[in-house]
């Protein structure tokens, strides 16, 4: 009997000590320590490194502490055993996975361990998850040891600062969410229909006329007040135009760029997180900003094009870049001086919803296409895209797209970004070429989490469950092919969301899910136990001021 009742003690402390580790993205391996003694962390707690290299994380942990816990903790450059100390000590012999890490907290000091600065920062993420919800001078640290490395390589999440602008101090915000999340790629949607973002000084039109649209479409695409119009498909396409109507908008000016130096600015703020930015300059569609300024690029260069103010691929509106030398040298340019701001080896070029009805109906597209033997429009999308991968990989650098640029041939250095569903991603795997797996109906955070969502989103519907459940390496994939999937993507699209606010409330918790995606090992992967340690995830955005769904913890989408 007695045995008996100690083993419900023994699991009782077990279960009340494991309701504070509470992890996300899930590690590895998580042990519980058996000191009955929390570490505790006051102003008299010390940050010791071995190698000054660990300073970004040091660097960041302080901060922290001193923003949220009002704490200022001294960093000193001796280990000293009598006091307690939080160390940071990169061993280069620890493992030769460089993203692996290892977390051992006692009642004496908390030790965080791995062969890179990059594996410090992740340990670190997860050391801030062990802090408690509440400030307090007196911070307890439960003991436990953790050992933890990704899935994939590429853990990403995007932004679209297209549709609307998003100030250098929100996109800071939003690297420091990936950060969080143990992500490592940032696509940063740069250009598109309705409004050109990045400052290209050979090109400074781009930002006088193209930074700026004149309105912006009101309610759920096609809009209040065009809800009676009339669509009809176009020959040998699928996009859809109005043939009766005039667009209807708010009349509201909207728009703003990013100057080279603030590019810099971020790209630093970036790298000091471990997360490389991927810029993305659309082509060949996707173009409307970019014509408005230099329309003789254009299918129609006497025409005059205005920066998009609707949304959808409109064919009366949605021109492509003509495919000329002067096109060409253009895209050259800008692509040049993207290059030269961002240290990515990618380089992302879209490649998606190109409407060949321009190309169609354009003489002189149709010209060059008989000089260059080009058989259809098709094969015109890939000539164009394996010409800009050309003049990419003679920089140095490899390009990624998304699916479309399959169609004709795929480029052979590309990364394929696959948002159609899987297929194109497959597709890529099969033929041994890198996969980014981003399907649309699993993985955009843009779509409504609520079948009644409490604000304006598009219409469709992905809750958080379909985001956990996701699995991105098809199962129809041998392990060979399998190796090609280089990890998964979060996409968030801006038509319908104008505001810091509305971004987080998107972003969170459905971004908790997509990190467990991609770096938590499949066979740990849990759906109620990520519930659970996501009630203390809440708390800690109650703690930092974040915006998140609370309807998930008082119902079910």
């Amino acid at each position: 009997m007695k045995k008996f009742v100690c083993t419900i003690i023994l699991a009782s402390i077990f279960v009340l000590t494991y309701a504070q580790i509470n992890l996300i993205p899930k590690p590895v391996q998580v042990i519980l320590g058996k000191d009955k003694e929390n570490f505790k962390i006051d102003q008299n707690t010390l940050i010791y490194t071995n190698d000054t290299a660990t300073n970004k994380s040091t660097s960041f942990f302080s901060s922290y502490l001193q923003r949220y816990y009002k704490l200022n903790l001294t960093q000193v450059n001796t280990a000293d055993l009598n006091r307690n100390t939080i160390n940071f000590i990169i061993d280069k012999q620890i493992s030769t996975n460089k993203n692996q890490y290892y977390i051992s907290v006692n009642k004496k000091s908390i030790t965080i361990t791995a062969p890179t600065e990059k594996a410090i920062f992740y340990g670190m993420q997860t050391l801030i998850q062990l802090l408690p919800t509440t400030p307090s001078p007196i911070l307890n640290i439960p003991t436990v040891s953790i050992t933890d490395y990704p899935r994939f390589d590429y853990r990403g999440m995007h932004l679209d600062v297209s549709r609307h602008f998003f100030d250098v101090a929100f996109v800071k915000k939003y690297i420091d969410y990936l950060a969080m999340r143990k992500m490592n790629y940032f696509h940063w949607h740069l250009t598109d229909d309705h409004g050109w973002r990045i400052e290209i000084k050979k090109y400074p039109k781009l930002t006088e006329i193209s930074a700026w649209r004149n309105g912006s479409i009101v309610g759920l695409w096609p809009g209040k007040g065009n809800e009676n119009i009339k669509y009809q498909v176009l020959p040998n396409d699928v996009k859809i135009t109005p043939t009766n109507a005039v667009i209807k908008t708010d009349g509201i000016r909207h728009g703003g760029y990013y100057t080279q130096e603030e590019i810099k600015e971020v790209i630093k703020y970036a790298v000091d997180r471990y997360i490389t930015i991927i810029p993305e300059i659309e082509m060949p569609a996707h173009s409307m900003a970019a014509l408005a300024a230099y329309p003789e690029f254009g299918t129609e260069p006497n025409k005059h094009y205005a920066v998009a103010e609707t949304w959808g691929m409109m064919n009366k509106y949605n021109n492509v870049f003509q495919p000329t030398e002067k096109t060409f040298g253009f895209l050259e340019d800008v692509l040049t001086e993207v290059m030269a701001l961002f240290p990515s080896q990618y380089i992302h070029i879209g490649g998606d919803e190109a409407s060949k009805i321009w190309w169609k109906q354009s003489a002189e597209t149709q010209t060059i296409m008989k000089e260059k033997g080009i058989k259809d429009e098709v094969a015109l999308q890939s000539y164009f895209i394996h010409r800009i991968e050309k003049f990419v990989n003679s920089k140095g650098k490899t390009i990624i797209g998304w699916d479309e640029i399959l169609d004709g041939g795929l480029a052979p250095n590309a990364v394929v970004m696959s948002w159609r569903g899987e297929k194109g991603g497959i597709a890529a795997a099969k033929v041994k070429q890198k996969v980014i797996m981003t399907p649309e109906e699993k993985l955009y955070l843009n779509h409504k989490q609520f079948m009644k969502e409490d604000s304006l989103a598009a219409n469709k519907f992905l809750p958080l469950e379909t985001v956990y459940q996701y699995e991105p390496v098809p199962a129809e994939l041998s392990a060979s092919q399998a190796r090609y999937i280089w990890g998964a993507q979060g996409n968030l699209w801006s038509e319908y969301i104008g505001n810091p606010e509305k971004v987080e409330y998107m972003l969170f918790p459905r971004m908790d899910a997509l990190s467990e995606i991609q770096w938590t090992q499949k066979q740990q992967k849990n759906y109620p136990n990520f519930l659970n340690r996501l009630k203390v995830q809440y708390k800690r955005y109650d703690l930092m001021g974040i915006t998140y769904s609370k309807r998930y913890l008082t119902s079910n989408p």
